[in-house]
């Protein structure tokens, strides 16, 4: 890949490193994976402690009670972790429908899954790390117990996130999230302290045990007792039963490069089905109307196959192989034609992740995403602990025809995906895009950045982006073409240009160099994003 700027960027350089690199979207977090590459751990090492610290410098985004998926560079090979957690076993449709739902609920304990990040975590020690879990939480234990100031991005959510709970949010279940999350009744400003004690303690004994007290011990008790009192269905049977599984990664071949995503129950299969999708095409240049709108209906048609088919994959009915085919590919492009079309997939909602990119100077790489799922996540917090549960469950149908539709130790399609790209057998990097359905769509639009128009990945994120909603609905970045985004309004597109850049996805790369193991990155500007390397 070459190494050019993009004039419509910041015109931020791209940070250059041999050593390690960690690249994540809070700097304390990135800090804290590079301190433990000094020590002596590896990219595997930063990774976990990065990702520990980011549940507590980053907790609007993710948390110790979330989901997590990681693609992992080791000796020339590319291993995926799906750590994922099923729904309870205890849950049906009829019985959600009996407590008055029509469609899955956003909060409170009936979305709650299985929680599987610290699994990620320890699974991920057990098999490639170098240093104890100990001493790779440490950073996040620290920052836990003696706190840290909160930076600008952070403060913003964290109090749209309290404005919203304080209005919606009534009843027991919520009482904890205040008292953990807005202490006096307020939130933490930019620049002022935040910790938490039980956070603390709640991290040093999932590294003390191994990952295994969350599951099969003392934190698993205080899981279970919440979700009894409150009458929920996670029980402690559930955690005891759960284990992340490794899983073969999926791949397309893209213009002489391998991009690579994990197989569903993740949706990174709706990322490899645009680009097989638009490798049938050629693209000059970015800003050529005929190519954004290419990329538009690509993306749009991958939506909406995969909303349709992607679900746990011991349900799903479609083959991965069929849906990345050459034959699906051509079928596709012969739907698309210059006017805008109209699918029918659901409405598209927000979402809440973090994703950290890690290398070291022998070679490895670690592209790794974790996510509680729109923000702070279900909104409960198990007492005395810190544990913020995700509301993956949401995503389920209560429409039991449906591919995703809930039923007992089912996984549900994932909106959290790591990416990677390969070349030639060696590795070019980890790379990835957050925020909901917005993710299959930055990952597309950063592959092609990089691959297709040769910008270095600094480049690669400040390129402005567009993002499809639903229908013909197409949101842009404020600073996005203005000629494209007439001519696209021409074809059919119903444009709306947005000013605030937070749902287009916050991303990171790092891109490794086969012949002098120099590692180039790119962080996000639409974030705290940060690299640190040495």
């Amino acid at each position: 890949m070459s190494m050019n700027t993009y004039p419509y960027s910041s015109q931020r350089m791209a940070t250059v490193a041999r050593n390690g690199m960690v690249a994540t979207s809070q700097p304390l977090a990135a800090q804290a994976g590079l301190d433990i590459l000094k020590k002596g751990g590896n990219a595997i090492d930063a990774a976990i402690a990065t990702a520990a610290c980011l549940t507590v410098v980053e907790p609007t985004s993710n948390g110790i009670g979330g989901d997590a998926f990681a693609l992992v560079w080791v000796k020339d090979k590319l291993y995926g972790l799906n750590a994922s957690g099923p729904a309870p076993q205890s849950i049906s449709i009829e019985k959600v429908k009996e407590l008055g739902h029509e469609k899955m609920p956003s909060h409170g304990w009936i979305p709650v899954t299985v929680p599987g990040a610290p699994s990620a975590w320890a699974e991920l020690s057990k098999k490639f790390g170098r240093l104890p879990l100990t001493e790779v939480l440490q950073p996040a234990i620290d920052y836990a117990r003696n706190g840290y100031p909160l930076t600008p991005i952070l403060a913003k959510y964290w109090k749209g996130a309290f404005k919203a709970y304080k209005s919606r949010f009534q009843g027991a279940e919520y009482e904890e999230w205040f008292r953990v999350f807005a202490p006096d009744g307020k939130v933490p400003e930019a620049g002022e302290m935040w910790k938490s004690e039980d956070h603390a303690n709640t991290l040093q004994e999932i590294a003390e045990t191994n990952g295994e007290s969350f599951y099969r011990g003392a934190l698993a008790e205080k899981i279970a007792e919440a979700s009894e009192k409150a009458g929920a269905f996670l029980s402690k049977a559930d955690l005891e039963n759960y284990h992340p599984e490794w899983v073969e990664p999926i791949s397309v071949s893209y213009r002489g490069h391998e991009v690579w995503e994990i197989p569903p129950n993740g949706q990174g299969i709706v990322a490899l089905m645009t680009l097989n999708i638009l490798k049938g095409y050629e693209f000059t240049h970015r800003d050529d109307v005929n190519g954004v709108h290419l990329q538009l209906e690509a993306m749009k048609q991958a939506f909406t196959d995969g909303k349709e088919y992607v679900t746990d994959p011991k349900t799903m009915q479609a083959k991965v192989a069929d849906l990345l085919s050459e034959q699906y590919g051509e079928e596709a492009r012969a739907k698309i034609n210059r006017e805008a079309r109209m699918p029918e997939p659901g409405q598209l909602p927000k979402g809440g992740t973090v994703y950290l990119s890690t290398a070291d100077g022998e070679g490895n790489m670690v592209s790794f995403i974790q996510s509680n799922y729109m923000g702070f996540g279900s909104g409960v917090v198990v007492p005395g602990t810190g544990i913020g549960l995700q509301n993956r469950g949401h995503d389920f149908s209560l429409d039991p025809n449906h591919a995703n539709a809930l039923a007992p130790g089912k996984k549900t399609y994932h909106t959290i995906i790591p990416g990677f790209i390969t070349k030639d057998g060696q590795a070019v990097g980890p790379f990835g895009v957050m925020g909901g359905y917005m993710q299959p769509q930055g990952h597309v639009q950063v592959a092609m950045n990089m691959i297709d128009f040769g910008l270095n990945p600094q480049a690669a994120l400040d390129a402005p982006r567009w993002q499809w909603i639903e229908g013909k609905q197409i949101e842009v970045e404020h600073n996005f073409p203005n000629h494209i985004v007439k001519e696209l309004a021409a074809r059919g597109h119903q444009m709306k240009i947005a000013y605030d850049g937070g749902s287009f996805g916050r991303g990171q790369i790092i891109v490794r160099n086969p012949e002098t193991g120099v590692l180039t990155g790119g962080t996000e500007m639409r974030t705290d994003g940060a690299i640190a390397c040495w």
